[in-house]
């Protein structure tokens, strides 16, 4: 595996309160998983690894107004939602967790549907930066992580999925999921991401 930093983005998805905290709206959906996966300090450690050979770092996060007039409730899981009153702009839970607090050079995209790329500059802002490798990771691998990366591959870019860098709400989930992904992206570890990022930076240093 190959990876250019200056080209190559890591995409954490839905890392907030809401999403993956044990306070949070889906808690019952998705904590348990995110806590035996130990997503968050794997994506932590991730993270740090892109920052420190030069690659960028984005967050998606899904957000609305304080009073949910631009929530369209085309769906369960955005009716849930709309039932608990969650993911509001401006409240705590729905920021990123703390341990992954957005480092002053990270970008971070908020939008409204599942996918990240919908009715959000996230597109434009990859190719700003000349990227055109997107690495994901995040909750849920089903949802979310799945339905942004499809949309990655569908408008061009390389697509890589860190396994054991993202969680569902069953294993059972999380695993169908990335079987149904190993024809879009390639399926990689936190290690195979670590090893050809400092694969580059040494080649690159000689």
């Amino acid at each position: 595996m190959e990876l250019d930093p200056s080209t190559t983005a890591l995409i954490v998805v839905h890392a907030q309160g809401d999403v993956v905290g044990p306070d949070g709206a889906f808690a019952d959906f998705f904590y348990n998983q995110v806590v035996e996966r130990d997503v968050i300090a794997k994506i932590a450690g991730l993270a740090g690894d892109v920052r420190n050979a030069g690659g960028t770092v984005i967050f998606t996060r899904v957000a609305w107004k304080p009073d949910l007039s631009d929530l369209e409730v085309n769906s369960p899981i955005l009716g849930i939602v709309q039932q608990s009153g969650c993911l509001q702009e401006g409240a705590p839970l729905a920021e990123i967790v703390e341990p992954l607090a957005p480092k002053d050079d990270d970008i971070v995209v908020t939008h409204q549907r599942v996918g990240g790329f919908q009715n959000s500059n996230l597109d434009e802002t990859l190719r700003a930066k000349g990227i055109t490798t997107t690495v994901f990771a995040g909750v849920a691998t089903n949802f979310s992580v799945e339905g942004t990366a499809r949309n990655a591959s569908d408008l061009g870019y390389r697509v890589v999925v860190v396994d054991d860098a993202c969680s569902a709400a069953t294993p059972e989930s999380h695993s169908a999921s990335i079987e149904s992904l190993g024809l879009l992206a390639e399926i990689v570890t936190i290690a195979d991401v670590t090893s050809a990022l400092t694969t580059h930076s040494v080649s690159g240093s000689v």
